[in-house]
């Protein structure tokens, strides 16, 4: 695999005018950005449309595109929606931070807006669209329902059938709601309309999408709904039991996510039809694809659906090697980046090196113990993709701050730093001159920003997702920082 560099940033964190990252011409500048500074690859978070919590780690669907990432101006300029649609949007609204509640009570009524000014016109565009994507009509009738239920979760439907998806009660309101699973099959036209446009214009510039898949699927989506069979929920179509990790580094009580389990026993049965499906989608919306969560593919944390807290959940056996040897001989092409931090058992390790993907490190692990470390840069391997943070993580300059005395003096002696030094400067420098084959530096520590950038704080709610770039950040000076790093480490 050929050295290289990426950045990391969500499309949600893209300048925009209308509060919220866009696929439109800031996208595009960023690819241009990323160009012009030989860096060859843009990861971006899962993609789909966020729930409770605004996380891109709980969708309405894995297969489905985020309706607040379609950019209004490029609709304008289609001829899909006029200015008068929009232009009581504020353009200055949070320039820095996305307002999930202002986008949740502006966005839909403008896409509305969108549909009844377009959707004649273009029906013959979305129907084809519609019979080349098997997921998108449960996915819209999913939604629809949503929007008439009061945005309630399914599992809190009525009591009529249409929780259990019984064929009168699902044609009645197929006929009732038709307008509306038309209006929702139309977004996401728009949607991938878009952001196939975007990669396309990103390859063309040689840069890779790197995307991010999180292992499960949220139990209010559309996956869950239309297919209930694949998932462990007992007869009133309710999990038994839930995804999450144990206590660990970031919380004491562990991560209680949620997530339904999957039925494992029946995915081996259908030779894993529905993941070979999932990974066509997602090889189509991505370049490379990060898969979170890969652990549990070994072995996975099950908690009580009724529990609390993680702290008492249970390790089962995930479904190892015979699914990735069922994908490998699907999807030959597929280019995959486990995640696998977190309790990475020998099992683990066996099925990362039997699979051959590549693993990831975190630069801000590798000072909290001694030198066996497998953070630090001495450890690295090649096959590995190296991050300073993640996603999940505090920005470079936000740790430092909260560092202990003992984890800046490891590595104040290791990375050599000065006294007045730049600490992001230092670790991202470090971060290049790593054995890994790939190095992924979020765009937070490239701007030298603090915790008040930081995307996630796991087990948090209301506060995350928010981050946004402004355009005046990338400057001239970044560029040539960025194209120096690129060059002098030969990536």
């Amino acid at each position: 695999m050929q050295r290289s560099s990426g950045i990391l940033m969500h499309i949600s964190s893209l300048p925009s005018l209308y509060g919220i990252g866009t696929l439109g011409k800031e996208a595009y500048r960023f690819v241009d950005f990323l160009a012009a500074t030989g860096t060859k690859i843009w990861q971006v978070l899962p993609i789909g449309p966020t729930s409770y919590g605004d996380s891109p780690y709980q969708s309405f669907s894995t297969f489905a595109g985020n309706p607040y990432f379609i950019d209004l101006d490029m609709l304008k300029a289609d001829g899909i929606l006029s200015e008068s649609d929009y232009s009581h949007l504020d353009p200055d609204k949070d320039r820095q931070y996305v307002d999930y509640e202002y986008l949740y009570h502006t966005r839909h009524a403008v896409l509305r807006a969108a549909f009844k000014r377009s959707f004649t016109d273009l029906k013959g565009n979305v129907d084809d669209f519609v019979s080349k994507t098997p997921w998108l009509f449960d996915y819209a009738f999913f939604s629809a329902l949503k929007d008439k239920f009061g945005g309630k979760a399914w599992s809190e439907w009525p009591d009529d059938g249409i929780r259990f998806r019984k064929p009168d009660v699902m044609g009645k309101y197929a006929t009732a709601l038709s307008e509306d699973i038309e209006f929702h099959c139309f977004v996401q036209y728009l949607f991938f309309k878009q952001w196939f446009a975007l990669k396309e214009y990103a390859n063309q510039k040689d840069i890779l999408i790197f995307g991010d898949m999180p292992i499960y699927v949220a139990m209010d989506s559309a996956d869950t709904w239309a297919e209930p069979h694949l998932f462990l929920l007992n007869q009133q179509r309710r999990p038994s039991c839930v995804a999450g990790v144990p206590p660990d580094y970031f919380t004491q009580d562990g991560q209680l996510w949620g997530n339904p389990i999957y039925n494992w026993r029946l995915h081996k049965k259908t030779g894993y039809e529905w993941w070979i499906r999932r990974m066509r989608a997602m090889f189509d919306y991505y370049d490379i694809m990060r898969i979170d969560h890969f652990i549990g593919f070994a072995n996975y944390y099950e908690i009580r659906a009724d529990a609390p807290t993680a702290k008492y959940g249970k390790w089962r056996n995930g479904p190892g090697r015979r699914l990735f040897e069922v994908l490998s001989r699907e999807i030959p092409s597929l280019s995959i980046v486990a995640e696998d931090l977190g309790a990475v058992t020998p099992k683990v390790n066996r099925l990362l090196k039997l699979c051959g993907y590549p693993g990831m490190k975190v630069l801000l692990f590798a000072f909290d113990s001694d030198m066996k470390n497998m953070h630090l840069p001495h450890n690295h391997t090649r096959n590995t993709v190296l991050y300073t943070g993640t996603h999940d993580n505090d920005t470079i300059k936000g740790w430092w701050g909260k560092a202990g005395e003992d984890e800046q003096r490891f590595a104040t002696d290791y990375l050599k730093i000065g006294g007045d030094a730049d600490v992001c400067s230092t670790l991202i420098e470090a971060s290049f001159g790593s054995d890994a084959d790939t190095v992924i530096i979020p765009m937070q520590d490239y701007l030298r920003l603090g915790s008040e950038a930081r995307m996630n704080t796991p087990g948090t709610v209301g506060q995350n997702w928010k981050w946004r770039m402004t355009c005046e950040q990338l400057t001239e000076t970044l560029k040539d920082e960025i194209l120096c790093l690129n060059k002098k480490h030969s990536r």
